[in-house]
Parts: C-alpha cells; sequence; structure tokens
C-alpha cells in the first residue's frame, strides 16, 4: 500500500481550496519531509481512511497516520503542528490541546462541513511541483 510503512502520512481533500492552502503551508515548513500527503480522492487515500474506520467520502475525513495509528479532527493537527521544526507550531499545538477535545473538534467539524462555501473547492487536486512530487503518495 504505502512504500514505507515507517511514513506519516496526512491525508487531505485534495479539492478543498483551505485543505490544499494547509498543505503547501506544511511543504514549506517541513523542511526534512516528515510528512507524505495523499489525497481522499486518490486509491491511497480512501484505503487509508477505510482501514483507520472513517468514511472516504465524509466532509472530516481528515487523517494523520503516524508510527500505524491514525488520528483525525483537531487531535490530527495538533500532532503535525508538533512535527514541525519551528518551536511557535508546538507551542500552537499545545495550545490547541489546551482546550477541551469536545470544544475544539466541534469547531473543526463547523468548519469542515462549510469549508466549500467558506473557502472554496477546485475541480482537480491540488498539483505539487515537481520537487514536491516525491513526497505524495498515489
Amino acid at each position: 500500500m504505502i512504500e514505507s510503512t515507517s511514513a506519516t502520512v496526512i491525508v487531505y481533500d485534495g479539492v478543498c481550496l483551505l485543505c490544499s492552502r494547509w498543505v503547501r503551508f506544511l511543504l514549506e515548513r517541513d523542511r526534512e519531509g516528515r510528512y507524505r500527503y495523499a489525497s481522499m480522492q486518490s486509491e491511497i487515500g480512501r484505503q487509508l481512511l477505510q482501514s483507520h474506520g472513517l468514511d472516504p467520502d465524509s466532509p472530516f475525513s481528515m487523517l494523520l497516520v503516524e508510527d500505524g495509528r491514525g488520528y483525525t479532527d483537531t487531535t490530527a493537527i495538533a500532532r503535525v503542528l508538533r512535527g514541525l521544526p519551528s518551536r511557535r507550531w508546538r507551542w500552537l499545538s499545545a495550545m490547541m490541546l489546551s482546550v477541551p477535545r469536545s470544544v475544539r473538534d466541534a469547531a473543526y467539524r463547523f468548519v469542515a462541513r462549510h469549508r466549500y462555501k467558506m473557502f472554496g473547492r477546485s475541480e482537480q487536486c491540488f498539483a505539487p511541483t515537481p520537487e514536491q512530487r516525491s513526497r505524495f503518495i498515489s
């Protein structure tokens, strides 16, 4: 399924403009190439979502797979931020996790449910540059 079982993979909505901006943000800051990416529209993205008990057609299906374990919603976002090299992102991660999960996940789900209206939608998935292409799993 994935070339390396130790890969840390982020499954995102490839046609969501907010999600594509999130991936671009991570690509710019993750200089070590810790994260790999799979869109939920790809076969591997769908398989990863399903193997972690998520519906690949759900608007809430953002997934982080780290050390074989799946994380969703704001926990996934906080873990990704914690993995970035700058202290400011680790600090933001800690601040996020200090908010009760029910509150932060309710806010996440609201944005996820309305993300196409709020941020827009593309007819095609985010296309990485040739330099970034090795970080994406097809």
